[in-house]
Order: structure tokens, then C-alpha cells, then sequence
């Protein structure tokens, strides 16, 4: 039951993160949904460190993974917003906007993993 509430709570304020970085970044920038973008990046490079980090030496508890991993991380990003978001782009803008975007937070999400690992390893 512990796990369950950990994950819980971590998703909570996972999900209000994003809400509000969503809600002030997306509202300026409506052809490239910069907040959706940006929370999805920062929350890949913080469950490659996260995960870094529970590898390494056990650096931090399965608890923790749970809360901040699995938990946080888990509400904090958000790939069906992407999806539908990346549906939108592409019925209401060109192609290029569209594949710019998905390419981008694909790519990019990918190495902000890659590079949290890389730092954990450093460490």
C-alpha cells in the first residue's frame, strides 16, 4: 500500500507541474506547444538521472524511485498530450511545423535520457 501512495503523490505534483508550465508556456506559443515540449525533455533527462542514480550504488531507495521515477516523473510527463497536440499540428499546420515538433521531442527526449545516465555515471 506504501508503493501505491508513493506513486501517487509523486504523480500529483508530477501533474501540477506540468499543468501550470503547460498552461503559461503553451498559451504564447500555441505553433509549437513549447510547454508540453519542454516538460517532456526535463522530465526525460530527470528519469535518466533518477534512474542513474538508483543504479549506481543503489545511490537512492526503490521508495524514492517510486515516488520521483515512476511517480513524479510519470505525471510530470505526458505522451498522450504530445500525441494529441502532434494530431492538431498537423490537421491545423504545415507538415514541417509537425514533423519539427515530434521529430524534436522524439530525438530530444531520447538524449536528455542518454545524457541523465551519462551524468550519473560521471558522478
Amino acid at each position: 500500500m506504501k508503493q501505491f501512495l508513493l506513486v501517487f503523490i509523486g504523480g500529483g505534483f508530477g501533474s501540477i507541474l506540468r499543468y501550470y508550465i503547460s498552461k503559461n508556456l503553451n498559451a504564447y506559443y500555441s505553433n509549437f506547444y513549447l510547454g508540453t515540449f519542454l516538460v517532456n525533455i526535463i522530465g526525460c533527462l530527470l528519469i535518466g538521472i533518477l534512474i542513474g542514480l538508483s543504479l549506481k550504488n543503489n545511490y537512492i531507495s526503490e521508495n524514492q524511485t517510486l515516488l520521483l521515477a515512476t511517480g513524479f516523473c510519470g505525471g510530470f510527463t505526458t505522451f498522450s498530450t504530445f500525441a494529441l497536440e502532434s494530431n492538431i499540428l498537423f490537421k491545423e499546420s504545415s507538415l514541417l511545423q509537425t514533423s519539427l515538433y515530434m521529430g524534436f521531442s522524439v530525438a530530444i527526449g531520447i538524449l536528455a535520457i542518454s545524457l541523465g545516465l551519462w551524468i550519473c555515471k560521471m558522478l
